[in-house]
């Protein structure tokens, strides 16, 4: 008899490995180098409603994250920002891609435990060129036997990555620390969808949890393996 779940979708950042907290300390220094043009909270909700507009046009990632960095700086300051602010803030772009990666807890571990039972695909959005550096960095790589580096993740993404498993959507399930991209898509597509939270989460991908039994929540990615086994 085939098992309930057969595929394990992981997210990558902020779930796997640390990634908004690089976000938040660039911010943090944008927000200082324009600190004579505007205050915090209006720098803040400009940037985030830069990067609301530019989504559909630089996709997600660090480098659409700059740009939108740059168009804030040129708004915030009538067209006025110095040349050395618009350097710096490429500078931080730059030492943002090449930041070294940190493993969160549990992942290996639980990425090892369960490559041994199930079909492993790693899900993720942003740049392709920085988020398979990430996964080369990582060590994890060798553990997953498909990757898709996807524009969005939204029901259509998790029924087409999905239905071409065994058991399709309905037996898989994806892992994630965003309730928007990786459980509530999921779980609209059929799939199980496991929320496992992370200290920092970026404005653009808070949702309201689910209200379906495939819905689940975990404190930390250790809890992942015990749950894995309940559902059979």
């Amino acid at each position: 008899m085939a098992r309930k779940l057969q595929t394990i979708g992981f997210d990558a950042d902020d779930t796997l490995w640390h990634n908004e907290r690089f976000f938040k300390l660039t911010q943090d220094r944008f927000e200082a180098l324009l600190s004579d043009h505007a205050e915090t909270d209006l720098l803040h909700d400009r940037l985030i409603a830069a990067e609301r507009r530019n989504i559909g046009h630089y996709g997600f990632g660090v480098k659409g994250f700059v740009l939108s960095m740059i168009e804030t700086a040129i708004e915030v300051t009538d067209g006025a920002v110095p040349g050395h602010v618009i350097q710096q803030i490429l500078n931080a772009g730059q030492d943002m891609l090449a930041h070294p990666i940190e493993l969160l807890p549990h992942a290996q571990s639980t990425v090892e435990a369960l490559a041994d039972s199930h079909r492993l695909l790693l899900i993720t959005k942003g740049d392709l060129l920085h988020q398979e550096r990430k996964l080369a960095q990582s060590g994890l790589g060798d553990l997953f036997d498909d990757v898709a580096i996807v524009s969005d993740k939204t029901v259509e993404t998790y029924r087409r990555v999905f239905t071409a498993q065994s058991g399709g959507a309905e037996a898989a399930m994806m892992v994630g620390n965003s309730m928007r991209s990786d459980v509530v898509p999921a779980v609209e597509a059929g799939s199980w969808g496991v929320h496992v939270p992370h200290d920092l989460e970026w404005d653009l991908e808070k949702a309201d949890a689910p209200v379906s039994p495939r819905f689940r929540a975990i404190g930390d990615l250790g809890d992942l393996p015990p749950l894995v086994s309940e559902i059979g």
